[in-house]
């Protein structure tokens, strides 16, 4: 998986089936090129949460505090990452009909006027262009087409709003609707991350 920047964002640790279809994806990939992809999971090391001193930090400017100058650093290493790659593959499990707060954390870091998107007198401008993402979403009961589905719809905007249009979403339903249904839901989601990959 040559230049792809891979986002694992589950807070169940070993239980977690988004994270273990993330790592089937990769392994079925393989490596190419000798690259392996760059993982953050942002469960493991949580990022700071959007507050008014983050947000005055990713604007730059004079008289940032130490703290300021941190959260800036660190939202100048996470856009470099994006900038990298590729390919962004996305773990979106859905909480409470919602993406974890630790991936909303990251979104909120990168997401910088003059940096990753620019207002023009058209509208926004992404300028993440040229970037292929894959969003797999694992759910506990069925949601896809649905009005409690509000991860597309979401994933899908703010994607588009930095720039990239090409994403493909891949959905692992009914994790918890008993054994049998996660058995077909994981087993769906493989193929379809098999087909990408192929």
């Amino acid at each position: 998986m040559t230049r792809t920047l891979v986002l694992k964002s589950s807070i169940l640790g070993d239980f977690s089936q988004s994270a273990k279809l993330i790592d089937f994806m990769i392994d079925r990939a393989g490596s190419k090129d000798g690259q392996q992809p760059m993982i953050r999971d942002l469960a493991a090391s949580p990022l700071p949460l959007l507050d008014g001193a983050a947000v005055s930090a990713i604007r730059g400017g004079e008289g940032l505090d130490p703290h300021q100058q941190d959260i800036l650093a660190l939202s100048n290493q996470l856009v470099e990452e994006l900038q990298a790659a590729d390919t962004l593959v996305i773990a979106a499990p859905m909480y409470n009909f919602h993406i974890p707060v630790q991936l909303k954390a990251w979104i909120d870091l990168i997401c910088r006027a003059g940096v990753t998107f620019r207002y023009t007198e058209q509208g926004p401008q992404g300028l993440m262009t040229g970037k292929k993402a894959v969003v797999i979403t694992t759910r506990g009961g069925l949601h896809k087409d649905k009005p409690s589905d509000l991860i597309t719809p979401y994933m899908q905007t703010i994607l588009g709003f930095i720039g990239i249009t090409d994403v493909e979403f891949v959905y692992a339903e009914a994790l918890g609707m008993g054994e049998e249904a996660q058995k077909a839901g994981l087993s769906e989601a493989q193929a379809a991350l098999e087909q990408l990959v192929a």
